[in-house]
């Protein structure tokens, strides 16, 4: 794996017993102790994650707010100083060109996190938006690593070590303050459904950073995560991940994301024809969630089958719950289906899969 990128926090992985992987073009920890025990710590205490692969942007100028309302469907002009808003950004034709979360840190001074995966497109596509905007678009990736703590006992782990008073910071919100001694930009934002933090801090802090969560999240049972974690948490939540639930050829609408797709905003969106098109006439598919009452794993692209055994869809995503001891996941398939008794065929025996409106367990989100 030599030729794959490096987060600063590589080597912190691998003496903590990580199990290495490519995970988009990065060595990346997939697990460390167990999945399935990394898992559970987040959701009944806390686990901290590496996602410093994240891509980070900073854009700025006195049409900043204007490109970015122009740029993704949600509606920047919710945000203020200290907020976080989620949202796609879209093709013309309503694909996703990927989601990412926008930060108002001032007027005219915003900063987005980007997929990591997506970076090199994310840059390339926003370079071309902005033309005709007077606004600068900065790559600050290689400037940022990102550490999560998400949990029941996160903000608790945190605050131990912050200053900032993070009782004020609500869901989706942000400071600016130091952590371990640390400057970093804290957001009360995560991907498994439970509450807690991001921390974006400087390269070159991540080290320090992250053993100073160790030490202090240890004692109250936070376990270092890996992706492997990560994934089916978000999955038990019902958070979509690019590439599987949103792509360049499922829109928002077809994903269920219909609440962050604002066709009434003043001067509308790149996609907003498409979207609109497909709200009033009805999308052809839909993403859906499933359980199987089975502990078999329904893997990506796996068939799903109609009643009379006829294929009419594909899975997108297919894990393990956890919690529920039962797979989980999502797949795409005819809007006309939706109603149907769907299955899947595991190696030669028949799972009939129950449509679940997600999130699959109970969670503890800030409000």
């Amino acid at each position: 794996m030599s030729d794959l990128q490096r987060t600063p926090l590589r080597d912190f992985h691998a003496a903590h017993g990580a199990r290495l992987v490519d995970f988009a073009g990065w060595e990346m920890p997939v697990q460390y102790r167990s999945i399935l025990e990394e898992h559970k710590a987040v959701r009944r205490t806390a686990g901290m994650f590496d996602v410093s692969h994240m891509g980070e942007v900073d854009v700025r100028g006195p049409q900043a707010a204007d490109f970015l309302s122009r740029l993704v469907t949600n509606d920047v002009s919710r945000l203020f100083p200290g907020r976080v808003l989620y949202s796609p950004m879209c093709y013309p034709s309503g694909g996703v060109v990927d989601d990412l979360l926008v930060y108002m840190r001032a007027p005219a001074d915003y900063f987005l996190c980007i997929n990591a995966g997506n970076i090199t497109k994310d840059l390339a596509w926003l370079d071309e938006q902005a033309a005709g905007f007077d606004v600068t678009v900065t790559d600050r990736s290689a400037d940022y690593a990102l550490l999560a703590v998400q949990g029941p006992q996160a903000a608790g782990i945190v605050q131990s070590l912050t200053g900032a008073k993070l009782d004020a910071v609500k869901y989706y919100h942000f400071v600016e303050g130091t952590v371990a001694g640390l400057h970093c930009l804290i957001s009360r934002t995560g991907y498994t459904g439970e509450d807690g933090f991001e921390l974006y801090h400087a390269t070159g802090d991540a080290v320090v950073l992250a053993e100073a969560l160790l030490k202090a999240g240890t004692p109250l049972g936070m376990e270092l995560a890996g992706l492997g974690a990560r994934d089916s948490l978000r999955l038990e939540a019902g958070y979509p991940l690019y590439g599987h639930e949103i792509t360049a050829d499922i829109s928002p609408l077809t994903a269920g994301l219909g609440w962050t797709v604002k066709l009434g905003k003043a001067g509308g969106f790149v996609g907003s024809d498409a979207l609109r098109r497909e709200q009033e006439q009805g999308g052809a598919q839909q993403v859906v969630f499933f359980k199987t009452g089975d502990r078999r794993i329904v893997r990506q692209d796996t068939q799903v089958l109609d009643a009379a055994g006829q294929e009419v869809g594909r899975v997108l995503s297919g894990t393990l719950s956890p919690m529920l001891n039962e797979a989980i996941g999502s797949a795409l398939i005819p809007a006309s289906a939706v109603g149907e008794g769907l299955q899947v065929d595991i190696r030669g025996t028949k799972c009939n899969l129950q449509l679940v409106k997600p999130p699959f367990v109970e969670l503890r989100k800030s409000a």
